[in-house]
Formats: C-alpha cells, sequence, structure tokens
C-alpha cells in the first residue's frame, strides 16, 4: 500500500501560537488573558467528522478521524469550560448577547456511522446537544463519497494513477501532484459537478471495481434509521449538500440538486424540517452570495463555514464559523478554541487575507496553520 504523507505540515506561526496556548492553558486566568489576545467570542462552534480508530484505506490521511477516548476528553473538557447550546438557541439569538455564558455548538459533518455508534450516545452520556450535517447521496452505503474515494485510491495504487487521470480530466490538470492534499486544493475545487463524475468514474475504472461493491464493502456511512435515531441523542439534522460538492462551481440547476433535493430527502426520512445549511470543504469562497440568497429561499435559517476563525458579537448567521478539533489534552483544547482562532483574526486583519493560506480546517487535508 502506498501510503504518503498526505495533511500539510503545519505553517511555522501555527506550531509557535499552539505552544503559546498550551502555556498560556496552565496560568491561572488563561480564559480571561484569551480575551486580551484577540476579537471577543460571543460563540464558540466545534466541529468533528469521524470518531474511530485505527484508520482504514478510505480515511487515512484525510485528518478527520479522531480516537473515542480523545472526542470524549474534548466533550469532558467542553462541558467543564463552557456551556453546550442547541441549534434553536443560537437561532434565537444570533449575536450571542443572551446566550448562556461561554457557549458552545458541537457539530460533525458527513456521514460517518461513528457519527451514531460513537459520538452520539458520548454526547448524551455528558449532556451535549449537536447538529450532524448530511450528504443523503451515501446514506445506507449506496455510493462512495468522493474524498473516501479519492483516498483509497491513493491509498492503494498510488499518486501516478490519480496523476494520469487528472491530466486527461476536463480541465486538464497541468503537472503532477506531490501530495493528496494538492488534488483537494488544487483540482477539485476547479471541477464542475459533471466533471468531478466524471473523475469519480475514472477512478472506479483504476481500480477495477464498481462503486456499489466498494461502498457495501467499507461499511462506513450511517443508515436511514442510525439517521433517524440521531433525534433521540438530541442530535440536529442539517444539510450538507446531496452528494459533498465544492459550491463555487454550482449552476443554478446544480443548487436544485444539491440543495434542494438534499434538503426534502432529509426531511422525508427524519420528519423534521431541515434548517442549517454546512459549505463542504468550510472555505467562505463556496459560500457565494447566489448560494445564500438560495438558502434563504428554501428556508434554510444559518450557514456554517470551518475557518477556525471567532463568532463575535452580531455575527451573520448565514457564516457561522467552527474550529475542528483534532487535539487530545486540555491545553491543545484550549489553544484550538480560544487562542490560535484569535491570532488568525488579528493576523487576517493586518495582512492581506488573500496572500495568506486559509486556517480552514474543515476539509480533508486543508492547511492546519
Amino acid at each position: 500500500m502506498s501510503a504518503p504523507t498526505i495533511t500539510r505540515r503545519p505553517r511555522p506561526w501555527r506550531a509557535e501560537l499552539d505552544l503559546v496556548g498550551r502555556t498560556l492553558w496552565r496560568m491561572p486566568g488563561c480564559f480571561r488573558i484569551a480575551r486580551w489576545l484577540g476579537p471577543h467570542y460571543s460563540l464558540r462552534c466545534v466541529l468533528f467528522h469521524h470518531v474511530a480508530a485505527p484508520e482504514t484505506a478510505f480515511t487515512k490521511g484525510l485528518g478527520i478521524s479522531v480516537a473515542r477516548g480523545s472526542f470524549e476528553s474534548a466533550l469532558k473538557f467542553l462541558t467543564r469550560h463552557y456551556t453546550p447550546v442547541r441549534l434553536q438557541d443560537v437561532l434565537d439569538e444570533p449575536d450571542g448577547r443572551r446566550l448562556p455564558p461561554r457557549p458552545v455548538l458541537v457539530t460533525f459533518d458527513d456521514d460517518y456511522a461513528s457519527i451514531r455508534e460513537v459520538a452520539a450516545p458520548l454526547c448524551k452520556k455528558h449532556g451535549v446537544p449537536a447538529v450532524c450535517f448530511v450528504n443523503a447521496a451515501y446514506l445506507d452505503n449506496r455510493r462512495l463519497a468522493l474524498d473516501n474515494l479519492v483516498c483509497y485510491a491513493t491509498n492503494i495504487i498510488g499518486l501516478g494513477g490519480v496523476n494520469a487521470l487528472a491530466n486527461v480530466s476536463s480541465p486538464p490538470q497541468r503537472g503532477e501532484f506531490s501530495s493528496m492534499a494538492e488534488v483537494f486544493s488544487d483540482f477539485l475545487p476547479a471541477l464542475s459537478p459533471s466533471a468531478r463524475e466524471a473523475f469519480r468514474k475514472g477512478l472506479m475504472a483504476l481500480l477495477g471495481t464498481g462503486e456499489a461493491e466498494l461502498s457495501a464493502a467499507a461499511q462506513m456511512y450511517l443508515t436511514s434509521a442510525q439517521l433517524r435515531e440521531l433525534a433521540a441523542f438530541d442530535f440536529e439534522i442539517g444539510n450538507h449538500t446531496y452528494s459533498h460538492v465544492h459550491c463555487r462551481s454550482l449552476t443554478r440547476e446544480d443548487l436544485k440538486e444539491e440543495i434542494d433535493r438534499n434538503k426534502m430527502e432529509l426531511e422525508t426520512l427524519t420528519g423534521r424540517t431541515v434548517r442549517a445549511f454546512s459549505v463542504p470543504y468550510g472555505c467562505s469562497e463556496d459560500l457565494t452570495a447566489e448560494l445564500v440568497v438560495h438558502l434563504r429561499h428554501t428556508g434554510h435559517e444559518a450557514a456554517f463555514l470551518v475557518e477556525s476563525l471567532p463568532n463575535g458579537p452580531g455575527a451573520d448567521r448565514f457564516g457561522f464559523n467552527r474550529v475542528s478539533i483534532r487535539s487530545q489534552e486540555d491545553a491543545g483544547f484550549f489553544s484550538e478554541v480560544e487562542i490560535l482562532p484569535r491570532f488568525r483574526a488579528v493576523r487576517n486583519r493586518l495582512f492581506n487575507k488573500s496572500s495568506l493560506e486559509s486556517g480552514r480546517s474543515g476539509s480533508p487535508l486543508a492547511p492546519a496553520n
């Protein structure tokens, strides 16, 4: 198995500031000190994906898996130092002024069965409500999400095959990827939905297997029954597009297929209204003005990004930011939630944001700045 180094290495400034955050955690009044370092928080939003270990060829290197023990440690940290809130609380008070002290909204993206099997029982145990953003296309393991397929192909046949396929795609990739991170950051965002589908079929041909068979063998995703069961754990279901696409390239007709269809199918399956939307890959470039208009028109009340920035007073409910949790202990959690987002916000004000790599961490292989 070819197992390249996929997740990009943290930028030096991030490692240094993470050390600052971890050091501050050990000081009296660390939360008060954090408030002096950057913008005020009115709402913390945290993100998880897959709660499982060990990883498989479908997830190894994507940067979305957390071990059960680390996840429970994160929940203990959040309940000890913050007040977990529901989506309804956030919608009632989007500016955060009348939310409880240090409110935090816990969220999950994607369809991983581990959300029901591992995460939801632990959340209930610790009294943590959550929002789970789902792609209906992958429920019941009918298909394989492109992220997992690219990961599997890279781990099984290596980047050479992926590069060859990308270079004959439309638009063709000029040059070669040195890591899977570049496939996600430089290639996939430029593809239209039809081009993504052609790329998917090409990968299946390279692997020499059928998608249904591969997805059924992997058994990674929620079943329809598990999706419905999440309500009993105080989980609300949100929209994550039908097939997990970069929204920047969607036409008006594509929006109907990806947004409207997903909302309708999820509401039919759960019997509950879908009120919130999570941008696949978490980037603000994909939250276009046309998409926001469409979300409002179709009854969505909030949208979420993952650019790891603070949500201050009066935050735009169609642009709530989340932080992807990766650490395994309290000092790291404190740094990720309280310190790094504030420094990113200050950095973005002082420098031209377009000249800096985004701090987003909600997508596979996103740079961990």
